[in-house]
């Protein structure tokens, strides 16, 4: 079994995403201009995009036995993604998502089918055989459960974007894996939900301090800010970039931090591309169509 760089684990959902003139509120009828259909889910739309700047990449995770797993299954195939998948009676977990002028989005999320996911769909031969396993957020507590047993007994190096669980869980409940994680990825509204009245400095402090080694705040059109166990920490400039829609767009620079590692870069260095490959994100509709592909991507940053 050749080696991979990274293995992603997490929810699989087909997305649906209409573009509006603005999100609505309670009671009011506002236009949609365009739809959108893709495959998406956090892990693996990092997963994609590293398959892009040329990492070796597999995925696990579990469709349901409809015309939209297919096409997730078809996508992975397309984008050189060695997968196992298992296939579940039932829907594939769905993501629609609004997104109005600015690029700013509301999200509602059917999980299907991956809420059966378990322990038994993981080859752990296979996700041994990586330097990183990727993981995001399920919606269940049963499968938050799952990646704390994971986490403690996995080979490779564990990277985690924990995404909604931040704000359906406590700290207390995420621990088991935040304190096994070689990599931390939160936005800044993830950050302030996990760790309630700190500032992000502090924030990433407490999740050090629990055992991560490294952390990454994304701050939007800030930027980001990486820290690390060894008290470095920096915050990176945002790439300009035209915004048309930020769906994706932290699973973007976590792909080009994970990058940068695997080529032994430093945090400011990986940061860095992570906010580039973000900001070829954020230039498209959708987590995967303004993603760059290697040829595109610079050979320095």
């Amino acid at each position: 079994m050749c080696k991979k760089d990274v293995i992603g684990l997490g929810a699989l959902n087909y997305d649906v995403l209409y573009a509006v003139e603005r999100i609505a509120r309670g009671g009011e009828e506002v236009g949609i201009f365009d739809v959108k259909k893709a495959p998406g889910g956090s892990a693996a739309n990092t997963i994609v995009a590293l398959a892009r700047l040329g990492a070796e990449v597999g995925f696990v995770g579990v469709v349901g036995t409809d015309e939209e797993g297919e096409r997730i299954v078809d996508e992975f195939r397309k984008e050189s993604v060695e997968t196992r998948i298992r296939k579940e009676d039932g829907y594939t977990g769905a993501a629609i998502g609004f997104v109005d002028a600015q690029g700013e989005r509301a999200l509602y999320i059917y999980p299907g089918v991956n809420d059966e996911f378990c322990m038994a769909d993981i080859d752990r031969e296979f996700v041994n055989n990586a330097r990183f396993l990727h993981t995001s957020s399920f919606v269940s507590k049963a499968q938050l459960e799952m990646q704390c047993e994971l986490a403690k007994s996995i080979k490779s190096k564990l990277s985690f974007s924990p995404g909604m669980l931040c704000f359906k869980y406590e700290f207390a409940d995420l621990v088991g894996v935040i304190e096994r994680s070689e990599v931390v990825f939160l936005s800044l509204a993830e950050l302030s939900s996990l760790v309630k009245g700190e500032r992000y400095e502090k924030g990433a402090d407490v999740l050090l301090n629990r055992g991560a080694r490294i952390v990454c705040v994304t701050l939007g059109e800030r930027g980001s800010y990486v820290t690390d166990s060894t008290s470095a920490a920096h915050v990176i400039a945002a790439y300009p970039a035209d915004v048309v829609d930020t769906t994706g767009a932290g699973d973007a620079f976590a792909a080009g931090f994970l990058y940068g590692l695997l080529h032994e870069k430093s945090i400011q260095e990986s940061g860095k591309i992570g906010n580039l490959v973000a900001s070829f994100c954020i230039r498209e509709y959708g987590a995967r169509n303004g993603l760059p592909f290697k040829l595109s991507f610079p050979k320095k940053v």
